[in-house]
């Protein structure tokens, strides 16, 4: 595995994927910052990655909503190397087209919030040689879907940012990955009948994106599959698309 550089910010460090992605970059060699709401929840991983990888940790609090993006990172001090964007919500589409405060919430928490703080950290990365950033972004994002259009339309959202931001830095080195997992198997998803086949787990997610930053990998799909399915999905004519119940 070539040199992934540290130290490698988690922002959403307390999701079972955050937690997945610190895991495999600390069995890595690089030191992390775990960030979260209420971080001193996280003294625990932290006590055992650094235990148990002999690497450096901290843990930060981290709000979407809340936290001042440049401040927080000026609070982390060191530049970071690698920024990895786990923080995102699901929300329920009934109740977004119910109340206009959940529906801004999941558009500010999948969309506007990611975005605002990736763009404090390429600001906080700018004398980085050889930086990365990396955006957990959706499947749902590729075409809007009557079951899920709120959070898909953050979601496509972010994803056009992340690629906008790759075009963008791609003469300064620091390279983008925007990563789509599909459907995942965590607390978020629990109680969700979910096809087995199609369901990653999320250390499957981690080891996906370590590879895929390693690799220098612009967009991957953690399960191939998503890339056909949707690939089919965004080829329905709109007529035969909104008679879906998808």
């Amino acid at each position: 595995m070539a040199q992934l550089k540290s130290p490698v910010v988690v922002l959403g460090a307390r999701s079972d994927i955050g937690r997945a992605i610190a895991k495999r970059y600390a069995q890595a060699g690089c030191s992390l910052v775990l960030a979260a709401r209420d971080a001193e929840r996280l003294a625990a991983d932290r006590a055992d990655l650094e235990t148990r990888y002999q690497v450096a940790v901290r843990t930060a609090d981290f709000d979407l909503n809340h936290t001042n993006p440049d401040r927080f990172f000026d609070d982390v001090g060191e530049p970071p190397g690698t920024i990895v964007m786990v923080a995102g919500m699901l929300g329920e589409q009934s109740r977004s087209e119910a109340e206009d405060a959940e529906a801004a919430l999941v558009m500010q928490t999948n969309y506007t919030g990611p975005a605002r703080f990736l763009l404090a950290g390429v600001r906080a990365m700018k004398h980085q040689t050889d930086g990365c950033i990396i955006g957990i972004s959706s499947v749902a994002g590729e075409r809007g879907r009557a079951s899920n259009f709120v959070y898909g339309s953050a979601k496509a959202g972010f994803t056009a940012f992340l690629s906008g931001l790759r075009a963008r830095l791609s003469q300064n080195n620091i390279h983008v990955i925007t990563v789509k997992p599909g459907f995942v198997a965590t607390r978020m998803t629990e109680g969700m009948a979910l096809p087995a086949a199609l369901t990653a787990m999320p250390d499957e997610v981690a080891k996906a994106v370590l590879a895929a930053h390693s690799k220098r990998k612009n967009e991957i799909y953690v399960r191939p599959v998503w890339r056909l399915i949707m690939a089919v999905i965004r080829a329905l004519p709109e007529a035969i698309f909104k008679r879906l119940s998808i």
